[in-house]
Order: C-alpha cells, then sequence, then structure tokens
C-alpha cells in the first residue's frame, strides 16, 4: 500500500467512522420513537374499541357517568395502567387504576382541564425509574371524522413493563449497530473504487506531465543542436540549479518552474539567424543586439503556454546581474526572481567546466574562482553561500558524463519533483 492508499484509506475509515457514530445515535432514537408510536396506536384502537363497546364516545346523555366508569375499567389493567374519561366539559367522570398506576399516579404532573382537539403521547423517565406513556384522545361520535364536535376526552397512562422495555431496547440497539455496520461497509466499498478512480486520474494526469516535458525537452534539445550540438548543457544546468534549489529549501511549483526554466533558458534562441547564432568570431555591437533578442523572443515562446508559464522567471532574467548590468531589464539584487538568480549560478558553473569547441574545459578551482571574483557583482551572495557548499560534489559527479549520463540524473529530480 503506497502513500496515497493510505491517506485515502484512512480518511474514508474516519468518515465512515464518523458517520456511523452520527447515524448509530439517530437510527437508535428513530427506532424508539418508532416503537413508542407503536405502542400508542395499539393502545389507542384498542381503547376506541372498549370506549365504543361500552358507549362512552357520546357522554352527553343521563348515563355518561356509568359508561365512563365502565370502560375505564375495561381499559385499566390490559394495555393501560391509569385510565381517565372526561366529559366534553373537561370535568372528570371516571377513573381507573392498576396497582402499577397507583404507584406512579403521584409522580406525573398535574394539568388544567383538557382542552386538546388532536390526539398526542408523551414519554416520560420518572424519577424512581418507571417510564411511562401518557396519551391523550379526544373523543368524538365518528371516529373518521376528525373535525367533528368533541364529546369527552381519554386519557391512559401506561407503565411500560420490563421486558417491553428490554425489547425495544435490544430492537433499537440492532437497528443502530445494523446502520452504523452499512456505514463502515459503505467506506469499505468506496475504498477500492475511489483508489481505482484516483490511479486512472493519476496515470492520465501522469500521461499529459509526460507529453509535456517531452515537448519540453524536444524544445531544448532543437535549440541545443542549433547553438552547440549537444543538449548536454541543458541538462546539466537544470541538475545543477535542482541541486541548488533543493538546498535552499524550494519545493513543489516553484522548483518545478525552476527546472522548466532551465531546461528552455536559451528557447528563444530559435528566432536568431544562423549567421549571428553560429558564428565562429565576436559579434560585433549590431550582432549583440541582435542575439540579446533571444531573451525576449524565449519569453514570448513560452508566456501563455499554461504548464510553462512558471519558466518564464528564468527565460526572462537568465541574463540579469545581481548588481543591475545585465539584460533586458537591468534589474538589481532581490528584483531578480529567485529562480533566475540560482540559474546564473548554474549556467556559468557549467559553461566553464564545459568542453566547447572553441575552448578545453576549466578546472575546479579556476571556475571557482571566477564565480567568487564576479559574486556581488554578477551572483547572488546568498546563492553562491549555497553552491559554496555543494560545488565540488557536483563538479565531480558531472566530470566527464556523458549527454546520457546528464540526462539520468535530470530525470531522477524531474520524477521526484513532479511527482511521476
Amino acid at each position: 500500500m503506497n502513500a496515497f492508499q493510505k491517506r485515502t484509506a484512512i480518511r474514508i475509515a474516519s468518515v465512515s467512522i464518523l458517520l456511523a457514530c452520527i447515524a448509530s445515535p439517530v437510527a437508535w432514537f428513530v427506532a424508539r420513537e418508532n416503537a413508542e408510536e407503536s405502542i400508542v396506536s395499539l393502545a389507542n384502537e384498542q381503547s376506541g374499541r372498549l370506549l365504543h363497546h361500552h358507549r362512552a364516545l357520546d357522554l352527553s346523555d343521563p348515563d355518561a357517568v356509568e359508561h365512563a366508569t365502565q370502560a375505564a375499567k375495561s381499559i385499566s389493567g390490559g394495555l393501560f395502567d391509569i385510565a381517565e374519561i372526561y366529559g366534553s366539559d373537561g370535568r372528570k367522570l371516571a377513573e381507573s387504576l392498576t396497582s402499577e398506576g397507583d404507584a406512579v399516579e403521584s409522580a406525573l404532573p398535574n394539568h388544567g382541564s383538557p382542552k386538546y382537539s388532536k390526539a398526542s403521547y408523551e414519554s416520560m423517565e420518572l424519577p424512581d425509574g418507571h417510564w411511562v406513556l401518557r396519551i391523550f384522545v379526544p373523543l368524538r361520535n365518528s371516529e373518521t371524522d376528525v373535525n367533528g364536535p368533541i364529546t369527552g376526552y381519554f386519557e391512559g397512562v401506561r407503565v411500560v413493563p420490563e421486558w417491553q422495555r428490554e425489547q425495544i431496547f435490544t430492537s433499537s440497539l440492532a437497528v443502530a449497530l445494523m446502520v452504523g455496520l452499512a456505514s463502515l461497509l459503505c467506506g469499505a466499498v468506496l475504498y477500492p473504487v475511489v483508489v481505482h478512480l484516483s490511479a486512472d486520474n493519476e496515470r492520465k494526469a501522469r500521461e499529459v506531465l509526460d507529453s509535456h516535458l517531452s515537448m519540453m525537452e524536444a524544445l531544448g534539445r532543437a535549440i541545443a543542436k542549433r547553438d552547440s550540438d549537444t543538449g548536454a548543457h541543458n541538462y546539466r544546468v537544470a541538475w545543477i540549479a535542482a541541486c541548488i534549489a533543493e538546498s535552499m529549501g524550494q519545493t513543489g511549483s516553484a522548483m518545478q518552474a525552476l527546472i522548466a526554466g532551465s531546461f528552455l533558458h536559451d528557447v528563444g534562441k530559435i528566432g536568431i539567424p544562423d549567421a549571428i547564432l553560429l558564428k565562429p568570431g565576436k559579434l560585433d555591437a549590431a550582432e549583440w543586439v541582435i542575439m540579446r533578442t533571444h531573451v525576449e523572443q524565449g519569453e514570448e515562446i513560452v508566456t501563455g503556454m499554461g504548464w510553462l508559464d512558471g519558466a518564464n522567471a528564468v527565460v526572462a532574467g537568465h541574463h540579469e546581474k545581481w548588481n543591475g548590468s545585465g539584460y533586458p531589464r537591468q534589474l538589481v539584487g532581490e528584483a531578480i526572481p529567485l529562480s533566475a538568480r540560482i540559474f546564473a549560478v548554474a549556467d556559468v558553473f557549467d559553461a566553464l567546466c564545459s568542453k566547447r569547441p572553441y575552448k578545453e574545459p576549466m578546472g575546479f578551482d579556476a571556475a571557482m574562482a571566477i564565480l567568487e571574483k564576479d559574486t556581488g557583482s554578477h551572483f547572488d551572495p546568498e546563492v553562491m553561500a549555497v553552491f559554496r557548499t555543494l560545488a565540488d560534489e557536483i563538479f565531480n559527479c558531472l566530470a566527464n558524463r556523458a549527454e546520457s549520463d546528464a540526462r539520468q540524473l535530470l530525470e531522477e529530480r524531474v520524477r521526484h519533483h513532479f511527482e511521476l
């Protein structure tokens, strides 16, 4: 399991556990509410039948008290432990209690004369530990006409027995556990799907990035072939610049931009005429003016290409100097982008230490002496301070390296910083 899969597993597991922790209590509450409502519905149905049987729905006739008393006695002891029947004026006509009802009656909160028009119930946990359901039902002559005149009121109290409490607890717990398990199973099912989709997306992203890097390499090699008959310089300077930047703490997009810019620093030379670019002797003043336009032409090439926009800083600033004597903008000090300041050191060091058609490679000490002399004028002192600690190792690593070796060195840094 790689790092991404571990992160994905941890995140999905965390969300699944959080969902289970939220959903299970909700499921518990809903299951308990449903159980209560089932008890209430059954109790209402049973009490309605007994009230109808004892003609206690219409409590306006002379025998209303007798009918209400008979009905209350029949109802209590069944699903209810307390049965109370009131007239339409709210006056209590009859009451019947079981021993359980008598034990809890004093603990029930008092209420005024009934005046409700809809059936309802209360679930209460009494101080003595009893769980009771208190039901309020308005009575009408017609059970189907909910808007008909109220002829009386029925109030019942059921003390939920221990066996029923255990049954409700067990069923609610089962529902809560099932919901929690379902949440965890959803996470387990989602994990391979997310990993597969992410891997597919990552593969496609890598293919796109690989094509971008291939195009970058093609551009760099094209100008290198025109300029020096070798692409090794681009690979070396990009690798040296990456080594310096790593030691300076550069990461992510900043490092990616530095590598791309270092590799494409001279891409603007594609637009320089061969007569000037390949001239074996020194350039005159007019030719130097044309040669220096390769910076602006390079900017035009990389600007607006999306993924290459970050390379602009190096392409535009690789000929600027710390003291402002560079070109094309004569930027001074930290006004020069850091990536361009890093590249300037890498570029000059490689140029001094490399064999060219017009010169032999310079030794390490001689090359470092030139860089030290130009520190503070051409080069950023802070960048040089970092490079000074790396220079000997870089020189030895690149000594007598073929183009393929230099390419392999850079590919290692590209794969690391572009997360390939």
